[in-house]
């Protein structure tokens, strides 16, 4: 099964429920266009409003219902905000295991996602689109290849698509924003 994972367009904010900017919604028309012509034949998306809209003109450009699932929701890092949430960010990826307060651990986050992948490669589908955010979408590149981290994190761009194919193989970025 062939994957593309997909980071969502520009959003104006954090929360589950910050949309899509006009800038985002250009994006996800744009993006919808050039993953239509890979032929997806299975749509997956986190719950979070910017993920929904950016999923949204796909599923419209052809004709393929997404479902939502919340294991696609981008990974909290800790309860509360932090004024060093980048380094303990960068800290996450060293060691998976480490768990902020109110937190989840980028292990954590990593199997749930993976879950979701597995899930897909279970059903009918040859190719499947999963829209997720930046940091779980790095964690599940880097079950792939483990050069996939902090830094790789930082140069992602919204959009991004990268594709993998089940049950491994290289990464591939595909999208060239």
């Amino acid at each position: 099964m062939q994957l593309l994972l997909v980071r969502h367009c520009s959003a104006d904010g954090q929360a589950p429920d910050a949309g899509l900017t006009d800038e985002g919604k250009r994006q996800a028309a744009a993006l919808a266009e050039f993953l239509h012509t890979l032929s997806p034949d299975a749509i997956r998306t986190s719950p979070y409003r910017r993920a929904l809209q950016t999923a949204e003109p796909l599923s419209q450009w052809t004709g393929i219902p997404f479902r939502v699932d919340r294991r696609l929701s981008e990974r909290v890092l800790a309860g509360e905000p932090r004024q060093d949430w980048m380094d303990r960010l960068k800290d996450s990826f060293a060691d998976p295991d480490l768990c902020l307060p109110g937190g989840e651990s980028a292990r954590c986050a990593t199997e749930r996602g993976m879950a979701v992948l597995a899930e897909l490669a279970q059903t009918k589908a040859a190719r499947a689109v999963v829209v997720t955010h930046g940091g779980l979408l790095t964690h599940l590149l880097n079950h792939f290849d483990a050069r996939f981290g902090f830094e790789a994190w930082s140069r992602l761009t919204y959009p991004d698509v990268f594709e993998v194919e089940w049950p491994a193989s290289p990464v591939a970025r595909i999208w060239n924003a």
